[in-house]
């Protein structure tokens, strides 16, 4: 497929974006609007009650301040890979977003886990990766963006700052890779340049001595 067909702005690429933003945004005014605490129901490690969190976490979130810092790499991620990564996209989003819980649930800290915080990071890291390891011009400019943009949360994956739960980043960022990897071949790829022979590479031989084709006219003067 043709790489300007792949990159047709549509409607569609904004879809997720939209409803995942509207999404996790009424989530929390719900947990205002009638004085719930979701935060339970987040990953709590290793237990079959906490095991739920792996599909609920990335819906949650603690406070107003949390909700908006994931809200707009959310979504300026969500929409660059819907719009360079959309045959893989939906797969990327929905099992990475369960490789992403999975992993928190197995190695992070007794105790609750809440935040879409690893979508980013799995976002952040499938694109950075995907684009370096595909050596396309226009998706490793994607992640020579995303790097500048976002570089700085490559710290957030350490235990540099109390409360922040920088197992579910690891997980995102992991889970990442992993996908970069195993899509490396779909979509948007590097081709190889095929070498197609020119008039002026007819005038030489295959040993690469210069020896141009004699015409017919010429041919025919040698005869007579």
């Amino acid at each position: 497929m043709n790489d300007d067909n792949q990159l047709k702005i549509s409607k569609s690429i904004f879809t997720i974006p939209v409803v995942y933003i509207v999404t996790i945004w009424f989530v929390y005014w719900l947990e205002i609007q009638f004085d719930f605490n979701f935060n339970k129901l987040g990953v709590y490690p290793r237990t079959l009650e906490g095991f739920r969190g792996v599909f609920l976490t990335h819906f949650i979130h603690s406070n107003t301040s949390h909700l908006f810092n994931n809200s707009v790499p959310l979504f300026v991620l969500l929409l660059s890979l819907f719009y360079f990564y959309k045959n893989v996209a939906y797969k990327v989003l929905f099992y990475g977003g369960f490789l992403t819980g999975f992993l928190t649930w197995c190695i992070a800290r007794d105790s609750y886990h809440i935040g879409a915080s690893g979508i980013v990071y799995l976002l952040f890291s499938f694109i950075l990766f995907s684009g370096i390891i595909k050596k396309h011009y226009r998706l490793v400019a994607l992640s020579l963006i995303i790097i500048f943009l976002y570089g700085s949360m490559i710290w957030y994956v350490l235990p540099i700052k109390e409360g922040m739960s920088w197992e579910g980043h690891l997980s995102g960022l992991l889970s990442g890779l992993l996908f970069a990897f195993i899509y490396r071949k779909k979509g948007i790829i590097k081709k190889e340049h095929q070498f197609k022979e020119t008039e002026f590479d007819l005038l030489f031989d295959e040993h690469g001595n210069f020896n141009p084709p004699v015409l017919e006219e010429e041919s025919e003067n040698l005869e007579e």
